[in-house]
């Protein structure tokens, strides 16, 4: 990419550009008065530098959402039922029946929510092709639009029409989907791959409540495992979620356990409330 637009800077600058005056001569970077990490000096830093967190924002959002819409949902339903009944059987079909059309709502919601989504982005997609297709002049309009994103961005006027001129060669739909309208074309998000990761992980949230109670008798010792198991699961889920975003886990930890606990306790009291002992 240097070596091409290396050129374009050189026309700019009105000759050729020392690498020197490119290059950042500091040893740190200080932002509001810290030193930050020392400037990368290899490969295996500046990868370091390139991971970035939110190419995992699709994924991550369907997989950590459903874990913990499992597990609260199933847990809170479980506690509810135990505030208003000792039955195991009771107990036991509530987390299934919970857990099961909890996997498939999820399933069912991503699937529609993303579609929605990719069906709206091939929309504007098409429309940038039937304007490619619509003749000379709507052409160079294209053209003129692209061009001033760029300047917009910071490059000069000729800079900008050179640039938008080599995309629009290449690939003129590509390039304004993805520098008009913000759509990759070759990152399309898969409806299916949501909505299977959204249904698998809720299962997997679902099932610790679910499993820390079905061998247990005791009512009180079965609140209370279950109870215990998911305030874990729910710390765990957070830290996890958080790492893969490149967010603070604890501080992402304890706000999943936060709202988690809201939803037990409110269960578990309306259960209490309207429970065997009230009838």
């Amino acid at each position: 990419m240097a070596s091409t637009l290396q050129p374009l800077l050189d026309s700019q600058n009105g000759g050729p550009t020392e690498s020197a005056d490119l290059s950042i001569r500091v040893d740190h970077i200080v932002e509001d008065g810290r030193h930050d990490e020392p400037s990368p000096r290899n490969s295996a830093d500046l990868d370091k530098y390139h991971q970035h967190y939110s190419d995992r924002a699709p994924w991550l959002r369907a997989a950590v959402l459903g874990a913990n819409d499992g597990l609260v949902s199933v847990a809170s339903i479980m506690l509810g039922v135990s505030g208003g009944s000792k039955d195991k059987h009771t107990l036991i079909l509530s987390g299934v029946s919970a857990l099961v059309a909890g996997a498939m709502s999820m399933a069912a919601g991503e699937y529609i929510s993303v579609a929605s989504q990719r069906d709206t982005e091939q929309a504007d997609v098409d429309k940038e092709r039937a304007a490619q297709n619509s003749g000379p002049q709507m052409r160079q309009q294209e053209l003129d639009e692209l061009a001033q994103i760029y300047v917009e961005r910071g490059l000069t006027e000729r800079l900008a029409r050179e640039v938008a001129v080599a995309l629009t060669e290449k690939d003129a739909v590509r390039a304004h989907a993805r520098d008009e309208l913000g759509i990759d074309m070759d990152d399309l998000v898969s409806p299916w791959q949501a909505a299977i990761s959204s249904l698998i992980c809720f299962a997997i949230g679902g099932a610790v409540p679910l499993l820390s109670a079905v061998f247990l008798t005791d009512p009180k010792i079965r609140i209370i495992i279950v109870s215990l198991a998911s305030t874990f699961a729910l710390l765990l889920f957070g830290a996890i979620g958080a790492w893969l975003g490149g967010a603070h886990r604890v501080k992402a930890a304890f706000r999943v356990l936060l709202g988690g606990w809201i939803a037990f306790v409110l269960t578990y009291g309306v259960g209490k409330l309207f429970g065997e002992s009230a009838a």
